[in-house]
């Protein structure tokens, strides 16, 4: 089954947490973003926001928390004002600043946890390039994710308070 397809077959929840401060650098949308261009981010999310919101019809709660460096780099910043359109989708993200989230135990990647049961682990070069993912459905992996995004999801904060 495809990513979209094991979301599609969530239930309850699906829990996103990201750790990196720098995703996908050739993304030709982020490039236009950097130089100031006025890309259509609406468009180009649509997949997406209308994947969340297939979802949130369905009745499942989709959060997203994010781990990042600060100062920010300009691919969180990108990620920061593209933002509201997950947000208007039905997603919930908060922003934990990564020297609030040192004494919290965190799997070694990003990771997608549907239904506090199947875990989704990506892959990326230090570069931010994706290599692949890695499914799982050990009980104790999906603990690991499950407790490590709750406490950073208690500590983040919501998208509106957070400035980069």
């Amino acid at each position: 089954m495809s990513f979209t397809e094991r979301l599609q077959a969530a239930r309850r929840t699906a829990f996103h947490l990201e750790m990196r401060d720098s995703y996908t650098p050739d993304d030709p949308t982020y490039l236009s973003w950097k130089r100031g261009d006025q890309p259509d981010l609406v468009e180009y999310f649509r997949p997406w926001t209308g994947l969340v919101q297939e979802a949130m019809a369905r009745g499942v709660v989709m959060r997203r928390a994010r781990i990042v460096s600060e100062p920010v780099t300009d691919y969180i910043r990108y990620e920061h004002a593209t933002t509201p359109l997950n947000l208007s989708a039905g997603e919930e993200v908060r922003w934990l600043p990564r020297r609030q989230a040192s004494d919290i135990a965190l799997p070694g990647n990003d990771f997608w946890l549907f239904d506090g049961a199947l875990v989704r682990f990506a892959h990326f070069s230090g570069d931010g390039d994706v290599l692949g993912e890695e499914w799982t459905e050990d009980p104790a992996v999906a603990r690991l994710c499950a407790t490590a995004f709750e406490a950073v999801w208690e500590r983040a904060t919501p998208h509106q308070d957070y400035k980069v």
